[in-house]
């Protein structure tokens, strides 16, 4: 299973938000490029980067930051946030973006979106499912609809998206455990799925418990930046994979 830190970008400086909410903020010190530079010394092989700002102006904003950590790492990056047209993913892409992460527009414009994996093909996106009682929400958790998750999980198989991030948007950021059920249910139903599990994660115990039902990877945001996932666990985690 693959550990894969999260950036939150506004302004080019890294933060944190509580459950989406762009009132509740946490401002962090580290610059986005030193920091990707240790994970990447720790043996973290990929970032996941979520343009907030862009999200909010409909456009990719932060792509400078994308361009640093893309040109002197070797991090390999998915990149999230104003991803609304083949343009943007283009930008993103010649910044250095490794994957698209999207969301929204999976689920409502999906002929839309299978003409972006027509151009650049399923295996360059990670699709972000945020969920409330395993219901879909988007627009940056904002709007919440009756689409349920495993019905979008569905439409996205056929389409050949095998890689999804799913979030219990009532974890995200309150370190209060991951959705160890949600998650083992999706991979019943679902078992070829690269599942990302997002959200809740406290401990190393959660990532352990992760690995152990079959995520192919797990995002880690506030554990990591509040120090309770500490960076020398990651370099051994490394070392023991």
């Amino acid at each position: 299973m693959q550990i894969i830190p999260s950036f939150d970008l506004m302004d080019g400086r890294l933060v944190r938000l509580r459950q989406g909410d762009f009132e509740q903020k946490t401002e962090y010190s580290n610059t986005p490029l030193a920091l990707a530079k240790e994970l990447e010394d720790a043996g973290i092989q990929r970032l996941h980067i979520v343009d907030l700002d862009g999200a909010r102006e409909g456009r990719p904003v932060n792509l400078h930051v994308l361009e640093q950590i893309a040109a002197n790492t070797r991090l390999e990056i998915d990149y999230g946030g104003g991803l609304r047209s083949i343009p943007a993913l283009r930008q993103v892409w010649d910044a250095g973006a490794h994957m698209f992460s999207v969301g929204s527009v999976a689920v409502l414009a999906p002929d839309e979106f299978s003409a972006w994996i027509d151009r650049f093909g399923p295996d360059r996106f990670l699709v972000s499912a945020d969920v409330r009682d395993r219901k879909i929400a988007v627009h940056g958790w904002q709007q919440q609809t009756d689409m349920p998750l495993f019905d979008l999980l569905k439409r996205l198989q056929d389409l050949g998206i095998q890689h999804v991030s799913v979030t219990d948007i009532a974890r995200d950021g309150e370190l209060s455990g991951p959705a160890i059920e949600l998650y083992k249910d999706i991979l019943k139903a679902f078992p070829s799925l690269a599942l990302v599990a997002s959200g809740g994660i406290s401990s190393v115990a959660d990532l352990e418990e992760l690995q152990a039902i079959g995520c192919a990877g797990a995002l880690v945001g506030k554990a990591f930046f509040e120090g309770v996932i500490p960076i020398k666990y990651f370099r051994i985690h490394s070392k023991a994979n």
